[in-house]
């Protein structure tokens, strides 16, 4: 009969036996490649990103360049000049609620804000989409006092700000998925 201690010692010895036996089988998501195919780094940046479909000088055409800008920044990074393969249309829209009331005023306290984004990846060399998906964003933030106007309207934009991070990491995720593993 095996002692607790051996017992063990054969456990982590079949783990890191089986660890060993697929260690060959990963690959860096963003490592380049020796087989001459291009890399995910290569693949996101040939995403052509049009502007958002906004009416000019609103607050929706803010958050729609945020997204945009943000969206730019993790696909490229600071690269630029490689021929688009792949254009990405968004589509999205704001919602605001009230989380928090103050029962002597009536007045929020507390605010929750969102945004609910639509994507089509479509390749360029057939007009045809490869994928479409969604993504939604909820942000909260305070609202320091009542008294306190420019407080409250510089906490809604950072929330929006927030939010368009947000929206741009889950679409960015989705596009190195889909260029990573072809669905």
């Amino acid at each position: 009969m095996w002692s607790a201690r051996t017992r063990i010692a054969v456990r982590l010895l079949a783990v890191a036996a089986l660890a060993g036996l697929t260690a060959g089988c990963f690959q860096p998501m963003y490592a380049e490649r020796t087989d001459g195919t291009p890399g995910l780094r290569e693949k996101l940046m040939g995403v052509e990103l049009p502007p958002v479909d906004k009416q000019n000088a609103s607050r929706e055409a803010r958050i729609g360049v945020e997204i945009r800008n943000a969206l730019a920044f993790k696909l490229y990074g600071q690269a630029t000049g490689v021929p688009p393969t792949h254009k990405l249309v968004l589509r999205f829209t704001t919602s605001r609620s009230s989380l928090i009331l103050d029962p002597n005023t009536a007045l929020p306290s507390s605010e929750n804000y969102g945004i609910d984004a639509q994507y089509n990846l479509i390749e360029l060399a057939s007009n045809k989409s490869v994928m479409t998906g969604s993504t939604f964003s909820r942000v909260s933030y305070d609202i320091p006092g009542q008294m306190q106007r420019f407080a409250r309207a510089r906490a809604f934009r950072d929330a929006e700000d927030r939010a368009a991070q947000e929206i741009a990491d889950n679409i960015q995720t989705r596009l190195a998925s889909y260029f990573t593993a072809g669905t």
